[in-house]
């Protein structure tokens, strides 16, 4: 594991924020490719990436600062570094981004395909990103390619890399539905669904996180699990969306019958 890339006096560059940093402009490089294969405008589409990533980050910061306000005026760098990405700050980025591609007049399904090898290539590096400071531990394995903990002692699943592995291998059938032209919404649906299965399943191999002993839901399942279950009840609802569709574009065409 090596958590630090580079380390120079007080100047320290994580591997993970310059993994992170490298999928999003790989993601948005992407995006100019799959932009071009469902026939949208690939300037537009980088700039919704780019509003998409800033949005992101904006919101995650602007959250941060306002739950711990009086040690931002104390520490505003310090708190500024922190890790700060929640399930709000990605609920308002997801918003945020809807409201942009209304206000661009994308279509949003076509646009969703087009994200979804980007966004599951981001997810592979960021996965790569926890495998190298060791953040995503997983539970104890005695098999080969098993990992030694962070704290020592023990091997553990690699868990990051099982994700990261499948983030890779989505990101190529994402890329193959989107070369055989498939209906709008069917490619993010593909993609949702495969993500879900892949993150449900790979939480066997994680250390559980229950978030409260109060909560009947997370006494279930963790909230990993809830959220891959959720992509996939998303992914279904996208693709019932596209039957109609479907059948709207291979319905024969029905002569008409002129007057004599």
């Amino acid at each position: 594991m090596h958590p630090i890339l580079f380390h120079f006096g007080r100047f320290v560059l994580p591997t993970f924020g310059v993994l992170a940093a490298a999928g999003l402009m790989l993601a948005l490089s992407l995006s100019l490719r799959t932009a071009a294969m469902v026939r949208l405008d690939p300037e537009a589409l980088w700039n919704a990436g780019l509003f998409a990533i800033v949005s992101a980050l904006v919101s995650s910061r602007l959250l941060l600062v306002i739950a711990n306000f009086k040690s931002f005026l104390s520490y505003p760098l310090l708190i500024l570094a922190l890790p700060s990405l929640t399930a709000t700050g990605i609920l308002l980025t997801l918003l945020a981004t809807l409201v942009y591609l209304r206000f661009k007049r994308l279509p949003l399904l076509t646009t969703l395909d087009a994200w979804a090898p980007c966004a599951t290539l981001v997810w592979a590096f960021l996965a790569f990103g926890h495998l190298a400071e060791g953040s995503d531990p997983g539970l104890i394995s005695t098999l080969p390619w098993k990992i030694l903990s962070p704290t020592g002692g023990a091997y553990l699943h690699p868990v990051a890399l099982y994700a990261a592995l499948a983030a890779l291998l989505i990101t190529e059938a994402a890329l193959i539905a989107l070369r055989r032209k498939a209906e709008a919404g069917r490619t993010v649906a593909l993609a949702l669904a495969a993500s879900g299965v892949a993150q449900f399943c790979i939480s066997f191999f994680r250390h559980p996180s229950f978030a409260s002993d109060e909560s009947p839901f997370f006494n279930v399942l963790d909230p990993i699990q809830w959220v891959s279950l959720g992509m996939v009840l998303a992914a279904g609802v996208i693709y019932i969306q596209t039957v109609p569709l479907a059948l709207q574009s291979h319905a024969p065409e029905v002569p008409e019958h002129h007057a004599l």
